[in-house]
C-alpha cells in the first residue's frame, strides 16, 4: 500500500489528515533520513497494519537498511521504556525514581545510525505513547546535539499526524464492521 492509497482510505471528515500527511513528510529542518525514520517509528508505535505497510513501503526509498532497522528498534525499545518511565513518573512513590530500571537498553547506546537521529525517532515514539519523562529526556538530547526547535516540532508533527491517520482508519474499520458507517 502507498501513502496515496492510505490517504484515499481516509474519510471526508479527515480531509485535514490527508493534507497534513503529505505536508509533514517534507521538512526544511530535518534530513530525509530523520523525517522517514520518525515516520516509520511513529507508524509502528501507532500499531495500525495498513499505516505501517504504507509508511514503511515509502520509507524504503529514503532509508538505508541500517536506518530502517534503527527506526524499528526505536519503536521497540521505546514501547518498553515509555511504559516503565511513565509509571516511574506517575507513581505516587518517589522510591521508584531511585531504583535502577534493570531493563536491557543496549540499542540506545549503539543504534546503528547517528545518535541524534535515533533520539529524534525515540522522541516521536514517546510522544505517541505519552511518556512525559521520556519526551523531556529525548528533547533535551536532540536540542543539545544541534537539532532546532523547528526540527523537534516537525518530528512531533509527523508523530501526531501518523497517529491520527491510524486512529481514523481504525475507527472507520470498526464502524464498517458494526455497519454504522
Amino acid at each position: 500500500m502507498s501513502i496515496d492509497a492510505l490517504k484515499a482510505k481516509l474519510p471526508d471528515y479527515a480531509k485535514d489528515l490527508k493534507l497534513n500527511l503529505s505536508n509533514v513528510l517534507t521538512s526544511t529542518s530535518l534530513t530525509p533520513q530523520q523525517v522517514w525514520g520518525a515516520a516509520v517509528a511513529s507508524a509502528l508505535a501507532s500499531r495500525n497494519a495498513e499505516v505501517i505497510r504504507a509508511i514503511v513501503g515509502e520509507a524504503r526509498q529514503h532509508l538505508s537498511d541500517a536506518a530502517m532497522t534503527a527506526a524499528k528498534a526505536s519503536a521497540a525499545i521505546m514501547g518498553m521504556n515509555n511504559i516503565y518511565y511513565r509509571f516511574v513518573h506517575l507513581s505516587g512513590s518517589p522510591d521508584f525514581k531511585t531504583l535502577p530500571a534493570r531493563l536491557r537498553m543496549q540499542v540506545i547506546g549503539n543504534p546503528g545510525v547517528d545518535k541524534v537521529d535515533f533520539e529524534l525517532w525515540s522522541l516521536a515514539v514517546s510522544a505517541v505513547n505519552g511518556c512525559g519523562m521520556c519526551i523531556e529526556s529525548h528533547e533535551h538530547e536532540v536540542l543539545g546535539k544541534g537539532i532546532t526547535k523547528e526540527g523537534v516540532q516537525d518530528t512531533i508533527r509527523i508523530a501526531a499526524v501518523i497517529h491520527a491517520v491510524a486512529a481514523a482508519i481504525e475507527g472507520e474499520a470498526a464502524l464498517a464492521e458494526a455497519a454504522l458507517a
